[in-house]
């Protein structure tokens, strides 16, 4: 399902990638998103609104070992959940590929507004 935000595990070389699911074909998985060791990095970056853009990458079929839809696991909170406690912001909007030549600022894309926290 495009749109959702999912992490990826690859094997040769393994690796993990968190991000929004752009397709999903035979031939292999396209999302727009981080490696997840940069996960951390990536909220930092977002939060001091530096500027950022998602890398948007093309895994082969071969390559994947997994793919999940990024859910709380109990009272674990999800990625998605744990960025936007950390920067206001609503992950799929931040990962949303951008079009046009100049990246705007973490958090000034096209309907990237702060998402407030429910009460």
């Amino acid at each position: 399902m495009p749109g959702a935000i999912v992490i990826a595990t690859l094997s040769d070389p393994r690796e993990k990638f968190w991000g929004m699911l752009l397709a999903l074909a035979p031939e292999g998985l396209s999302l727009s998103g981080v490696e997840l060791a940069s996960f951390e990095d990536l909220a930092i970056m977002v939060k001091d609104g530096e500027p950022f853009s998602p890398a948007v990458v093309f895994f082969p079929m071969h390559r994947i070992e997994r793919v999940e839809l990024d859910l709380p696991d109990g009272s674990l909170p999800s990625l998605s959940q744990r960025f936007l406690v950390k920067t206001s912001l609503d992950p799929s909007v931040v990962l949303a590929p951008r079009q046009g030549g100049t990246e705007p600022r973490a958090g000034e894309a096209a309907g990237a507004r702060p998402v407030k926290e429910p009460a």
